[in-house]
């Protein structure tokens, strides 16, 4: 009965039934109260006459809750349909807000009571202004100032109010607001700001109250990154902040304010004021914070208050000397308070604080790479030759006038350069390799998961030493070394120091020359060496361990140069391949892999001194040196061998070499298969099902590493493997036919399964490895017909293995159209039942689900000609499955099936079926594109919806479709062509979908947004970028996905610049053939 009551809007509303059903919702009564309440309050939200109870409710409820309730339906409303709401309307609802902000907050009581609901106030009014102000409220700015000067505590709350709207416009309007839009408001609060800029003046200088004057400075801190600069400059704004940076209440927000201005930058006009401005902030500092304090002691013990100042004085320091620093460089005394600054923010980098490091670590790094970029450009031969690691020497030439000026910056910078390395060395994070840390208890243990965070910041560090070591080699390699030895005799011996050292050094890599490098790494590897042997204690040695492991990994270079070097460190992994410790086999056969990698040729050859190559050494110990390893860390092993094997030229000595590998593992699976021979029940025992896992598993292995020349190898066991993948099939089906389907998830049939995924993982493996060769597919394919593909199509839903449609695909994608006859076949076996396993939902067989649309888009990729064989029933069915996947929310399979569209369409295009197929699916197509657009769950598959619809309506221009793709038979109305026929379709559907967007905008979008600009993609996804705001089911939501594009652009951009810094790019992730290996 209540419910009616609420429900009933022609009447204004029963407010004390309406706070009882809030009452309710947030109360502690039953679940079912709860729910029904939940209901009630839910249907009335989505009433679209709610929103005139507003006034009524706000007016007669005391309940904090209630009025938040009808705050949020006005809040609904303002956002998405107040611009068809009639004037009176608005007028009425923008003075009411207006007036209950201003009668809360003209009396100190009831703005402190009411806060939580002014704050609301402020913002539902601030939403009304981004429609209404300026066109059709020019009067606001000066209203809220005269307003403000009535009452302090209406001008607290004025400044409130301004600092929203600075906000809204200028920090979150991106994706927001249209950029005509943004582009009004930025202007208005330009052209208004000088009523703004005295009410805040006035404020700072005669109000007394801390409240007010801190209101103040928050509003001034959200302007000061937009104003006009006259306004900062050349009034007395500046004065007064710094009169009030002394003061401990004010300093915090103080130090904020001129952290803006100090990032400012706009050339060099106002160069004095900051001069100025930074001496007299140096001066004040020092009372604030002299420079004897210990700044880590001091933030570690500090108040909040107190931590908060040392974090906004490192963004004050960075900023101004991001842009400004050049200006203090010119005279003896500013240069003096430069230097002092320079300590204080070397001090502050110390501190134990992640945010507080970043803000430091940032500034140095772009400091650094400047002062490298300006040595590194001197056009004199003699300078490069410098930057590149031999030091300087002093030549005719180098001192005209711009290179005594780079000579004298650098000597400005000289120390503190120095003490920045020794920070670098000491704060050094953990670089992705490293294996093994300390846990909380102090205890050496293998690494569990990956910190994302500590790897960018690894990667930030380890670029800016690297520009140090450029800016001075010897300086680095004698902090270094000095370090190094303080390990060595114990002075300075802690895991952590060892680490953050041995980190480092691996971290310069490439950046010395290679004379230096290798006089460098002679000693520190011998030192390495030295503590491991010296040092007692299982986790000693385990870090020391770690730390030789993550250098030597580091230096291909330098091993590939030095033969007797490689075979101790290789040697050395193999001892650490017999620790138990956790972590240092794994961190063994990992750095064994990245080495073998960098210098394969190297043990293929035989060296000087040595009677054999050492792969042939090796193979001999192999039984050994493998003893105490897991299988997966034996299986890394066989990659690494493999990969050794690969790098010898000549046929018989590589078949003998992989003969000897395989010895070990072609030895059990020849027992075994002669087992199953006598009786096949043999198979059916776990521990020999694990066997022959661990078999195909270092199978698999070897195969990634040798690539075609496997092939004997495969040849081998082909066919038996073969014989045994169907056997273990048949044995799954009948355990499922038998135990039902809970019979699936049983470890027995889980292990059987590990087998057949890894027997199909191999032959892919091998076949995506292996040499383009025709033959090589005639030997492999044919036979895997029947039992890869016939036991797919017979088995069982969960007995299915998603591998095969990878496998499939990768035969596609390697051998193209030369399998263009056994497209039929794969598709009558996989393709009707993957379906019905994959579009009951999206979350069933998500395995299966990108690896079918994969397997679709090789086949439409290379052997289009096969899908124009299919009949139209088995067509539209490709058509649908492309649709479902790219209505998916798993982000790759809506990628995949957009990619694999956009491929038919252009392959259609180009067939002598053009009109037939889009005929049936232009319009469709349109329609499933725009409901994915626009809908929020597939933002990251914006670029690709935005090529879809760019090749449709060029496509509908060029006249390339000569038949009508409107159904003659249910429109009457004759289009002159296609392209009309388009744009009205796409109106209709448009204005349909949004009601809230006028007819008239719509058409503009259509004509002018789509088909004019449809030539030119960026203005394309411009216009559709501003309509998804328009639609408003784009706003209040992260919307970076609509501009990955661009952001994709920009990394690929620094990575070229990277290529081109010696040491910035790893020696170990440089993929070159080989790295010139000889």
């Amino acid at each position: 009965m209540a419910a009616e009551k609420l429900r009933d809007l022609s009447h204004p509303i029963d407010v004390a039934l309406l706070d009882a059903t809030v009452a309710a919702f947030y109360g502690t009564g039953s679940k079912e109260e709860r729910t029904a309440a939940d209901h009630i309050l839910r249907e009335l939200q989505n009433n679209p006459d709610m929103w005139l109870q507003v006034v009524h409710i706000l007016s007669n409820t005391q309940s904090m809750n209630t009025k938040f309730f009808s705050l949020q339906v006005l809040e609904g409303v303002i956002k998405y349909r107040w611009n068809v709401l009639p004037i009176e309307q608005r007028d009425g609802m923008k003075n009411y807000i207006s007036d209950v902000i201003v009668k809360l907050s003209s009396s100190e009581g009831s703005f402190r009571q009411e806060r939580l609901y002014v704050n609301k106030l402020n913002i539902i009014l601030v939403q009304i202004l981004k429609h209404e102000w300026p066109a059709r409220w020019r009067s606001f700015i000066p209203d809220l100032v005269t307003a403000a000067k009535t009452s302090e505590t209406i001008c607290e709350n004025c400044m409130a109010i301004l600092k929203l709207l600075s906000e809204e416009v200028f920090d979150f309007s991106r994706g927001e607001m249209t950029q005509h839009k943004i582009k009004e408001l930025k202007q208005s609060l330009n052209s208004e700001f000088q009523l703004i800029h005295e009410l805040c003046l006035y404020v700072l200088s005669a109000s007394q109250r801390t409240e007010l004057i801190r209101a103040t400075l928050a509003t001034l801190h959200a302007f000061l990154s937009w104003i006009p600069l006259g306004y900062i400059f050349e009034s007395p704004l500046l004065e007064t902040l710094l009169k009030f940076f002394p003061v401990p209440s004010y300093r915090n927000l103080t130090l904020q304010c001129l952290t803006e201005v100090a990032a400012l930058n706009f050339g060099d006009f106002y160069n004095l004021q900051y001069v100025k401005m930074y001496n007299i902030f140096m001066v004040q500092l020092q009372t604030v914070l002299p420079t004897t304090t210990n700044i880590p002691d001091a933030y570690l013990n500090g108040s909040s208050d107190e931590q908060a100042f040392i974090q906004n004085l490192a963004l004050f320091f960075t900023s101004f000397y991001k842009f400004h620093i050049r200006v203090l460089e010119s005279s003896q005394e500013n240069t003096a308070a430069l230097l002092m600054g320079l300590e204080y923010l070397l001090s502050i980098s110390y501190v134990d604080d992640t945010e507080v490091f970043k803000v430091c670590l940032d500034y140095w790094n772009s400091l650094v790479l400047e002062l490298f970029e300006a040595n590194h450009s001197l056009d004199n031969p003699a300078a490069n030759a410098n930057m590149m690691g031999l030091q300087m020497t002093m030549l005719p030439g180098m001192i005209d006038g711009h290179g005594t000026k780079l000579l004298q910056r650098r000597q400005l910078y000289a120390a503190p350069m120095s003490k920045l390395r020794l920070l670098m060395i000491s704060r050094m994070a953990k670089p992705e390799e490293v294996l093994i840390v300390e846990d909380e208890n102090g205890n050496i243990v293998r690494e569990t998961l990956k910190d994302n965070d500590v790897l960018v910041q690894y990667k930030i560090m380890r670029e800016t030493l690297i520009y140090l070591s450029h800016l001075d080699h010897d300086d680095t390699e004698k902090q270094m070394l000095k370090k190094l030895s303080k390990q060595l005799n114990g002075e300075d011996w802690t895991w952590n120091n060892l680490n953050t050292l041995c980190w480092a050094i691996g971290s310069i890599s490439g950046s010395m020359m290679e004379d230096q490098e290798n006089r460098f790494l002679v000693m520190v590897i011998r030192d390495l060496l030295n503590l491991c042997e010296i040092t007692k204690g299982k986790d000693n040695k385990a870090v020391i361990a770690s730390n030789i492991m993550y250098v030597v990994g580091q230096y291909p270079r330098f091993l590939r140069a030095h033969w007797k070097f490689l075979k101790t460190v290789v040697n050395k992994l193999f001892e650490f391949m017999h620790e138990t410790h956790p972590g240092v086999q794994d961190m063994a056969c990992d750095t064994f892999l990245k080495i073998v990698q960098k210098c394969k040729r190297k043990f293929v050859i035989v060296q000087v001194g040595e009677s054999e190559a050492f792969v042939s050494e090796l193979l001999t110990t192999l039984p050994t040196t493998i003893a105490d390893l897991e299988p997966h860390q034996i299986h890394t092993f066989y990659e690494s061998v493999g990969c050794m094997i690969q790098a010898e030229s000549e046929v018989s000595k590589r078949e003998e070499y992989l003969q000897r590998l395989m010895h070990l593992p072609n030895q059990k699976w020849t027992e075994i298969i002669g087992h199953a021979r006598g009786s096949v029940d043999f198979l059916k025992d776990q521990d020999v099902i694990r066997t022959v896992l661990n078999i195909l598993q270092t199978n698999t292995s070897a195969a990634t590493a040798l690539g075609t020349h496997f092939l004997s190898q495969i040849t081998l066991i082909f066919l038996d493997m073969l014989n045994v993948y169907k056997m273990y099939s048949e044995l799954i089906s009948s355990n499922i036919a038998e135990g039902g389907p809970f019979a699936s998830r049983t470890s027995y049939v889980k292990l059987l399964r590990s087998v057949k995924r890894e027997t199909l993982k191999l032959i892919e493996t091998f076949l995506d490895k292996a040499e383009d060769q025709p033959q090589i597919g005639k030997q492999f394919v044919p036979p895997m017909m029947d039992p890869v593909l016939g036991d797919y199509a017979r088995n069982l839903p969960d007995a299915r293995e998603s591998e095969v449609l990878s496998l499939f695909a990768t035969i596609i994608n390697k051998y193209k159209g030369a399998m263009i006859d056994d497209v039929p076949r794969i598709f009558e076996a996989v393709f009707q039942c993957t379906l019905e396993m994959i579009t009951k939902n999206f979350e069933d067989y998500p395995e299966h689900r990108l690896k079918f649309f994969s397997l679709l888009r090789a086949i439409a990729t290379h052997c289009f000609r096969a899908l124009i064989l299919l009949s139209p029933e088995q067509l539209k069915l490709v058509m649908d499955s492309v649709m479902w996947a790219f209505r998916h929310t798993e982000r790759n399979i809506a990628e995949t099936g957009l990619n694999l569209l956009l491929e038919m369409l252009k392959n259609f295009q180009e067939s002598e079926f053009c009109n037939q197929f889009f005929r049936s699916y232009f319009v469709v197509i349109v329609q499933e594109i725009f409901a994915v657009l626009t809908d929020t769950f597939h933002k990251p598959g914006f670029k690709l919806h935005v090529l879809v619809l760019q090749h449709l309506f060029c496509l509908v221009e060029s006249g390339s479709l000569t038949e009508p793709l409107w159904d003659a038979s249910t429109i009457s109305y004759p289009y002159p062509n296609n392209g009309i026929f388009v744009r009205e379709y796409t109106i209709k559907l448009l204005c349909g979908s949004f009601p809230n967007i006028p007819a008239s905008e719509v058409t503009r979008f259509v004509n002018e947004g789509l088909f004019e600009s449809k030539n030119d993609l960026s203005t394309f996804k411009n216009h559709i970028r501003d309509f998804l705001v328009q639609s408003k089911e784009f706003s209040a939501q992260d919307n970076k996905d609509l501009y990955a594009e661009e952001a994709a652009a920009q990394k690929e951009r620094e990575r070229q610049r990277m290529l081109s810094i010696p040491g910035l790019i790893a020696p170990n992730e440089i993929i070159q053939d080989e790295m010139l290996d000889s």
